[in-house]
């Protein structure tokens, strides 16, 4: 045990300056959605009106989650916890696959596995330090919802509830580590799976049964399959109830369990999934640069495109369930007044344009991870074997971001094919199938700045290349959904490129905006090809 306590803390130690962002970000985001709702919301009234029309819709339910009740503290949880869950997820998710199928790559376990300690102590370790900074988490949300006036003890059940979630996917994610052949694959699978709960619980909220009042919501049965939603049925602020989190809990701690097993009995580096042996000699395209990008990129864009594809379904699928929504509503129908000023668009499209939003952030996050596959090349030792061809690392960083940028195209016209055929099969919404992936696509000049800006960090400072581009992806999110909400300056929010794209079909296309994001992304682009000449490669 001590010697899992001591290396629990030496990846402590690696980590303090990750987990500490991580952390802080979470718990501010926390803090100022409580005092945006408690300005904005200030009266029961108020709080009253967006609940009841929340309540009714299906796509407000999907995107955010269940009401309930019209206190601030209840109307904080609605607004703010699932978002806030993802991303407990994925701070977990990235530090378990750091620690463990990451180490095992570079060499570090193999070099910890050479000391007197249990072979399963390294993961032991991991999953101690993500329990560890899961409870710092959920003391650190509770503490910013208290500093904004809510319930303490609500505030304390609400942690719970994040840093539950957060807990579960650290413990999935080890068992995905000892299953998948690599740390790429793993956290595109741990990834897929917080995206996955996300949307399961979703489409349990939509399908949810709301009360007389049209206060609070029952989720149907499938929220009960996502930790997430498990989560929110803790009711911090209206009846408090731990059993759902020690639910969660106990499935992290079965997760956790059989990690350690597989860990025990497996051999390291290897895997219970093998990786398929490659071909003795590499085919016509694997000779080139944009070949070996794609080579290496194709199953995690794979991955990116089967998400995008749910979602694209779900829209398609939930469509006559929030058409029906909208008849005899009036509510409803005054907040879409009110939202789209001088017409009446369908209901349908507006879910389906929020749908196809969250696909351009997938689209965003696909090319993101394309070009930090640059950074794992670098750090493995590879791109110093490729480039001592004659092979420019100007050329090196141009074939991957013309992988980025078809990446970024696939994902959104996955998403925008995938609800154009949903849509098309249960004859619901009022726009064609063309107009659909248009929709889709205009979100694509966005998504393509942020690899764009990634790949001018990597030419930079490539060791801060994952911490700036996935962060500078949370931002960008941030204040695209919650910028109106948090009542920051319109500048502030004009930062995010999620702004300023067309929100087809219930707006008309802007050229000028696709035309401004894309010579962003060229200038970003085209300057990091010029300043990746003026740096070494670094391990």
């Amino acid at each position: 045990m001590r010697a899992v306590v001591r290396l629990g803390l030496v990846q402590a130690r690696r980590d303090r300056k990750v987990l500490t962002v991580w952390i802080l970000g979470i718990a501010l985001l926390g803090l100022v959605t409580s005092t945006a709702v408690a300005g904005q919301f200030g009266s029961e009234r108020e709080r009253a009106s967006i609940i009841t029309v929340a309540a009714a819709s299906p796509a407000f339910l999907f995107l955010r989650g269940l009401p309930d009740g019209t206190g601030i503290g209840s109307v904080v949880f609605f607004q703010g916890y699932s978002f806030t869950a993802v991303l407990a997820g994925l701070m977990s998710t990235l530090l378990v696959v750091r620690h463990t199928r990451a180490d095992e790559e570079l060499g570090r376990s193999e070099l910890v596995g050479s000391t007197p300690v249990p072979r399963t102590a390294p993961l032991a370790a991991t999953l101690l330090m993500a329990a560890g900074a899961n409870l710092v988490l959920a003391v650190a949300v509770a503490a910013g919802f208290a500093a904004a006036g809510l319930p303490v003890a609500g505030s304390l059940t609400a942690g719970a509830a994040v840093g539950a979630v957060g807990l579960f996917f650290g413990a999935a994610t080890a068992v995905l580590a000892q299953a998948l052949p690599s740390g790429r694959s793993t956290n595109g699978a741990a990834a897929g799976l917080v995206g996955a709960a996300y949307l399961i619980r979703g489409i349990g909220d939509a399908l949810g049964t709301p009360d007389a009042g049209l206060t609070q919501v029952t989720a149907a049965w499938p929220s009960l399959l996502s930790p997430i939603g498990w989560g929110q049925r803790s009711r911090p602020f209206t009846a408090a109830d731990l059993v759902p989190l020690l639910v969660v809990a106990a499935a992290a701690l079965v997760l956790a369990a059989a990690a350690v097993l597989v860990r025990n009995r497996r051999d390291l580096g290897a895997s219970v999934l093998h990786e398929g042996e490659g071909k003795d000699r590499a085919g016509t395209g694997g000779t080139s640069l944009l070949g070996l990008a794609w080579r290496l990129q194709r199953f995690p864009l794979a991955g990116w495109c089967l998400a995008s594809l749910a979602l694209g379904a779900v829209a398609g699928g939930l469509a006559p369930v929030v058409g029906n929504a909208l008849d005899g509503n009036p509510a409803l129908q005054d907040l879409i007044k009110r939202l789209v000023p001088g017409e009446q668009p369908d209901v349908v499209d507006l879910f389906t344009t929020a749908l196809l939003g969250i696909a351009g952030v997938v689209a965003a996050a696909a090319g993101i991870q394309t070009v930090l596959r640059l950074r794992t090349e670098e750090v493995e030792g590879r791109a110093e074997l490729l480039l001592a061809v004659p092979r420019s690392r100007t050329r090196w960083l141009a074939a991957t971001l013309v992988l980025a940028a078809l990446s970024v195209t696939a994902v959104a016209a996955t998403a925008g094919t995938a609800a154009a055929v949903g849509l098309g099969l249960s004859g619901a919404g009022s726009s064609q199938g063309g107009i659909i992936v248009a929709a889709a696509l205009a979100h694509a000049p966005a998504a393509a700045v942020f690899p764009a800006v990634t790949s001018l960090v990597f030419a930079t400072v490539p060791r801060l290349g994952s911490l700036l581009g996935w962060g500078f992806l949370a931002v960008g999110l941030v204040l695209g959904q919650f910028g109106e909400l948090l009542g920051l300056p319109v500048w502030m929010q004009d930062i995010s490129p999620f702004r300023h794209s067309s929100a087809m079909p219930v707006e008309s296309f802007e050229p000028g905006g696709a035309l401004a994001l894309t010579a962003v992304a060229l200038a970003g682009a085209g300057l990091a090809a010029y300043l990746i000449r003026r740096r070494d490669l670094t391990a």
